[in-house]
């Protein structure tokens, strides 16, 4: 008698497995929903920068680091290097809240080249 084949950790499965693994959860009652989003998918496999037509770019020479980009940034893009602020843009979606927030206006808005 053959064995089943092992399953795959979270970690372990590729992107197509792991959409296939989204579609199944089925919730009966809006009670069973979780408290926030959640996502099945490594984060390797969320990167939701292709979405973005307007670029947030921040200019170092008027940043003073108080990062209050990194405390909005509602998907957490922005991460702490060397003291300063860097947007990792395969994460980042172009909702310009840190543009919005930045008291010093060190963040502007430049068109997304494709």
């Amino acid at each position: 008698m053959k064995k089943p084949a092992r399953s795959k950790k979270a970690s372990e499965a590729s992107p197509e497995q792991s959409q296939r693994a989204i579609k199944r959860i089925k919730f009966k009652k809006a009670s069973d929903l979780p408290l926030s989003a959640i996502s099945l998918a490594n984060t390797r496999y969320n990167k939701t920068g292709e979405w973005r037509s307007i670029r947030p770019v921040i200019d170092y020479n008027k940043c003073t680091s108080c990062m209050i980009c990194w405390k909005f940034c509602p998907d957490a893009c922005i991460k702490i290097t060397d003291g300063k602020p860097y947007i990792e843009y395969d994460y980042c979606k172009g909702c310009n809240i840190c543009i919005e927030e930045c008291p010093l206006k060190a963040i502007e808005a430049k068109e997304e080249k494709k």
